[in-house]
């Protein structure tokens, strides 16, 4: 019989709609960060890094992506004949089929895959947070804690805490109410959506609560397990932790990794981030060519001036062009003579000569200004950007587009450009 002391549910099935067209056509969690990574490297790097070698994938919307980078886990030493990644969608039952429609649900879905390990704990993760987690150490206090369910939380300003779900706890930990999004907050302690259950006591949950619509472990599963009296602990954790749900944080997070002294370290021996890697040429930077302050992929060719930006893998950056505080993704190509600002600029586009992003004043966006803000331009991927072309801050550009779609080679702050076909 195969038995595994905790194995991981990471939930990857997340549209991430507050990315805007960077997820129309990839998952959350498979979107690009840090010019080599995918946001779901991260999870799955702190799983193998904290001793955990079964983890199961709960994947759905626009997954292919997902799946390739995933594989058999090989960059995450998860290709294990027993244990180690197995991706999960939904899939059709004899009884009926259905999509997941919360994170509890999803999970409930898979309990015949988390019964095959016989497991003691399950650890329930989400894919789309970068941060770096020792699990072991979560697992060590929910043992000494003789804990039914420990959450994972951390401390958040309190003008912020209506976010999150918030825990109030007493002096040795215990979870003595929780609250999902409240109004008035009565503590900082935010849910990170980290959780470590019993196996039987998930199992117990999920069942009773299986009929609950979209089920969810914040609304739904947390409180079943409070209101029948489950030991619940939290987890205090005080490292970096950032959810990249918004184009700003995650425009931010990107930045935040070329500090002169990064809060988030990309270079630790001890604790490495693991991902699939394309076999690459190195990088080539031309006699011409300035970088300052920047992260450069492998592959990229630089023949340009590149500062304070992340630049991806496979990228080309024309003469005398400038780059400033933006976000280029694998494999685009950028022309001569080009001035981008503050952007962020998706996977394998194409931008011709003579372009600029993000000038003049910042104007709200006028079709989606909850998404498209903080004055940053987005371009959606395998998008094509014409020659001769000016486009200001708060706008998004999305599909193939032609010159005849600028007004006079122009398309003002705020605006929207997503050809027929493309989903914002």
């Amino acid at each position: 019989m195969i038995k595994k002391e905790m194995i991981a549910m990471l939930l990857a099935g997340g549209q991430g709609s507050r990315l805007g067209v960077l997820t129309s056509k990839v998952a959350k969690p498979a979107v690009a960060f840090g010019a080599k990574y995918r946001i779901i490297d991260f999870p799955l790097s702190n799983c193998i890094n904290s001793g955990v070698d079964t983890v199961g994938v709960l994947t759905q919307y626009q997954p292919l992506r997902l799946n390739s980078h995933i594989g058999i886990g090989i960059p995450w030493d998860l290709d294990r004949n027993i244990g180690g990644v197995t991706v999960l969608p939904p899939y059709e039952k004899l009884s009926n089929s259905e999509w997941y429609t919360g994170t509890a649900n999803a999970i409930y879905q898979n309990l015949e895959y988390m019964e095959s390990y016989h497991p003691e704990y399950v650890l329930i993760l989400s894919g789309d947070h970068i941060y770096k987690m020792d699990y072991e150490i979560m697992l060590d206090s929910h043992k000494a804690n003789n804990a039914d369910v420990t959450i994972a939380v951390m401390p958040v300003p309190m003008e912020e805490a209506h976010r999150f779900g918030i825990m109030t706890t007493d002096d040795r930990g215990r979870i003595v109410k929780f609250e999902e999004k409240p109004e008035n907050p009565k503590s900082n302690l935010a849910s990170m959506g980290i959780y470590i259950f019993n196996w039987k006591t998930l199992k117990k949950a999920l069942i009773d609560m299986a009929e609950q619509p979209a089920l969810d472990f914040g609304k739904h599963v947390i409180p079943y397990c409070h209101r029948k009296g489950s030991s619940m602990f939290a987890y205090e954790f005080n490292g970096y932790w950032k959810d990249v749900g918004t184009l700003n944080s995650y425009w931010e997070a990107n930045m935040e990794l070329i500090d002169i002294v990064p809060e988030f370290n990309l270079y630790e021996e001890y604790w490495k981030i693991y991902t699939k890697s394309e076999i690459q040429p190195p990088q080539y930077f031309s006699s011409d060519s300035v970088v300052e302050r920047s992260i450069i992929g492998e592959g990229t060719d630089i023949y340009g001036k590149v500062y304070n930006s992340v630049i991806g893998c496979g990228v080309t950056i024309g003469r005398d062009t400038v780059i400033r505080d933006s976000i280029i993704m694998n494999q685009t190509r950028i022309g001569d003579y080009c001035e981008i600002n503050k952007a962020i600029v998706a996977e394998e586009v194409r931008i011709g000569n003579h372009v600029r992003l993000g000038v003049g004043q910042e104007v709200e966006n006028d079709t989606a200004p909850h998404i498209y803000n903080h004055g940053i331009v987005t371009v959606g991927e395998r998008s094509v950007i014409p020659n001769d072309i000016t486009v200001g801050k708060n706008s998004v550009i999305f599909g193939i587009t032609t010159s005849v779609d600028y007004e006079q080679g122009c398309l003002p702050g705020g605006k929207s450009l997503i050809k027929a076909g493309e989903r914002q």
